[in-house]
């Protein structure tokens, strides 16, 4: 208190603290400087705490001088008051004594009343204990009051008595019944209450037995008076569960048994529909007048029904599932999995049917929650039928999948039989054959799987070498292991026969190469297809965020991933092929340097020869691939292709000059004027000639690729080459008289 009305003096505005920092009770010295190091430097705030310190010590002195007198005198102030303090502390003594000595008394009388009401809550209790225990005997008597009344009149009274009065009579019972329970369990472990006990069991067996004769009575008779009678009763005596077990150990146990009969199921295709058709009819045949009474059907009176009970659930559906595990083991079997997916759908429906049949959405609830709802359905041993259906797929699928490529069956938008494997695969996992709502998310993995398995497939591809294939080769289909034995049989004609059984392993053709990009291509098409069919199965099972569906359009990326690699062998094959024919025009010189041959008037067939793999790659393959693919790996074929042309043509006209050259220098030496060894009469000389013949081959490959649908001039080098040759014809021409 007196450090908070503490006044410091009040220092300068250009201080860099706050001078109330001094008088706060949790002030730190540390957190003092380090929160005044962010403002200004040690050297500084040294300076304001020395200024103010200053302040302070003539504040002090102020304050000294003005209470000077006060300090002086306050020795004086002080005389005698040992004197008074001791006057004042003998009665201060007697008062503390007085008050000890009332406190003592106040104590041993709250004491005292502690100790009677004690007493009073003790007697309290154990009145209440006999009141209780008053009630039970009296409870007792009245039973058997009730009960020896009726035995009495047994001769007489009920034979004549209506099942209903019996009903109101064990309703009265059980009443009493009630309270006589309630106050029993409050009077638990009083000795008195052990006498009386074997009289409350000999009541309880008693009502057990006239409510269980009673509601078997009503339900014979389909007496719906009774019926209500005798369930509200067990609901007053809390034993709804005994008369649900009741109803189903004798009413449902017995149809079960008599429905669900493993020779008869088996016996008939549709023996397991019948038989579960058979069960849903027991709900509205049997079951009508308990469903009515309990409130379970649409025409149930409120004001009349007997809440409480769930016939369906509690008495019903724990006997289906009893009789089925018991009288029908095989259904759970997985060995066979179309028989097992066949029952599977045929009960799911029969179940989805059954809670149809609740009747309210709170009835489903509880028949999910019931232990004999998830006993059926673990029946289902799901995992292992997937195993046997992911094996299925898995062997076929891998047995498409080897070295030896083969042809897709007839009818099939693949050329290829693993592509056609793999998309029959992915189809087969959402096919209604197949699928199940349960295993959705493990279908949706072998999905995935199955198109990365696809990929790695044709990564493998492209390390394999491409075969050497006539041109005969590329017009025939893709070798299919049904020819293998005739491959075998040629060894008798050809010991190659061999080895080229062995090599198909570990190489493809080029027209293979084709396939792939076609079914490529095609599978790429037909997967938003799939997703189309995939998207319903899964809102079926409540999935509505298909974000997580685009790891499908990732496994589309990877396919498509593969396509440039594969069109790149397939330009560079092409490629090689036409180079291989148009390096032919080396023998071009040889033909005409001195063989006296006529000047050339048409292309070589080395043209043809160099063009016929393109042709037949766009008039073989236009119904499987797009033209606009075609015509790319054509330019980019040709383009390849075409400049080791040039270079070729060019090394051929510059042989062809220095020949020239060398020719005339001879002449020159040996000052002869024999003719030129082209021919008689002055006729075009042998190096015009090669030089024609080459512009007559140049101009007619740019022709074919007219033909081809392809632009010359977006044809690399072509230019170029056929500047080179112009310029070689305009020279043969020019030397012509």
């Amino acid at each position: 208190m007196e450090k908070s009305r503490m006044t410091l003096p009040t220092g300068p505005d250009t201080l860099c603290f706050d001078k109330d920092e001094f008088t706060k009770e949790d002030f730190d010295v540390d957190h003092f400087v380090s929160d005044c190091r962010k403002r200004v430097q040690l050297e500084e705030l040294r300076d304001d705490l020395e200024l103010y310190y200053k302040l302070l010590k003539t504040a002090m002195v102020e304050l000294i001088n003005k209470d000077y007198a006060d300090f002086v005198n306050l020795s004086t102030n002080l005389v005698g008051m040992d004197k008074a303090l001791n006057q004042l502390s003998v009665p201060l003594g007697q008062l503390r004594e007085e008050v000890l000595s009332l406190r003592s008394s106040v104590s041993e009388g709250i004491r005292a009343v502690d100790e009677r009401m004690s007493k009073q809550e003790d007697i309290r209790e154990k009145k209440m204990c006999v009141l209780r225990l008053i009630q039970v005997i009296r409870s007792v008597e009245k039973i058997e009051k009730i009960l020896n009344s009726q035995s009495s009149k047994e001769t007489h009274a009920l034979e004549v008595r209506s099942p209903l009065l019996t009903g109101q009579i064990l309703e009265r019972i059980a009443t009493e019944f009630n309270q006589l329970q309630f106050h029993a369990v409050q009077s638990k472990g009083l000795p008195l209450l052990d006498k009386v006990r074997p009289r409350i069991a000999g009541i309880t067996a008693m009502l057990q037995r006239s409510l269980e004769g009673l509601l078997l009575e009503g339900l014979q008779t389909s007496d719906v008076d009774i019926i209500r009678h005798c369930l509200r009763t067990y609901a007053t005596i809390d034993k709804t569960r005994d008369a649900e077990a009741l109803v189903g150990q004798v009413l449902v146990k017995p149809y079960m048994d008599q429905v669900i009969v493993e020779q008869i199921v088996e016996s008939r295709p549709d023996g397991l529909q019948t038989m579960y058709k058979k069960l849903l009819e027991f709900v509205p045949h049997h079951c009508r007048l308990l469903r009515e009474v309990t409130g379970g059907a649409i025409s149930s009176e409120k004001g009349n029904t007997v809440p409480g009970y769930d016939f369906l659930v509690n008495s019903v559906w724990p006997e289906i599932v009893r009789g089925l595990e018991e009288n029908l083991p095989s259904l759970y079997n997985p060995g066979d999995p179309d028989a097992f997916h066949k029952k599977y759908t045929i009960s799911m429906n029969f179940l989805r049917t059954f809670e149809r049949q609740c009747g309210s959405q709170a009835s489903v609830k509880r028949l999910r929650a019931h232990p004999a709802y998830h006993s059926f359905n673990n029946k289902w041993n799901l995992p292992v039928y997937f195993q046997i259906r992911f094996r299925e797929i898995a062997v076929s699928l891998e047995a498409a999948l080897t070295a030896v490529l083969e042809d897709a069956p007839a009818g099939s938008s693949f050329c290829l039989l693993a592509s056609h494997r793999t998309w029959s695969s992915l189809q087969r996992c959402w096919s209604d054959a197949m699928f199940l709502p349960s295993l959705a998310h493990r279908l949706w993995r072998l999905t995935l799987q199955i198109l990365a398995r696809y990929s790695v497939f044709v990564n493998e591809l492209l390390l394999r070498p491409i075969s050497n294939e006539s041109a005969k080769d590329i017009k025939n289909p893709v070798v299919t292991s049904s020819k293998d034995p005739s491959v075998t049989q040629g060894n008798s004609e050809d010991q190659g026969g061999g080895p080229s059984e062995s090599k198909p392993a570990a190489s493809i053709s080029s027209t293979q190469l084709v396939y792939v990009v076609a079914d490529l291509d095609r599978l790429q098409e037909q997967l938003p297809e799939l997703l189309e069919t995939i998207k319903p199965k899964l809102e079926m099972i409540g999935f509505k965020n298909f974000s997580s569906v685009s790891a499908l359009a990732d496994s589309q990326l990877s396919l498509s991933a593969c396509v440039p690699p594969l069109s790149g062998r397939i330009v560079r094959d092409l490629s090689e092929s036409c180079f291989s024919y148009l390096k032919s025009a080396l023998e071009v010189p040889r033909l005409y340097r001195r063989t006296n041959k006529e000047v050339p008037t048409t292309a070589s067939s080395y043209v043809d020869s160099a063009l016929k793999p393109f042709y037949q790659l766009q008039s073989g393959h236009k119904d499987k691939l797009k033209q606009a693919l075609i015509q790319q790996w054509l330019e980019d074929a040709l383009s390849e292709s075409t400049q080791k042309y040039c270079e070729t043509v060019s090394d051929i006209l510059h042989s062809v000059r220095k020949m020239e050259e060398s020719l005339k220098r001879l002449k020159q030496a040996r000052k002869t004027t024999s003719p030129n060894p082209g021919g008689p009469g002055g006729g075009m000389s042998d190096d015009d000639k090669i030089r024609l013949q080459l512009a007559l081959d140049v101009e007619y490959l740019g022709e074919q690729i007219q033909k081809l649908g392809l632009q010359s001039k977006d044809i690399k080098s072509f230019p170029a080459l056929t500047a080179l040759v112009a310029a070689a014809k305009d020279q043969a021409t020019a030397e012509q008289p």
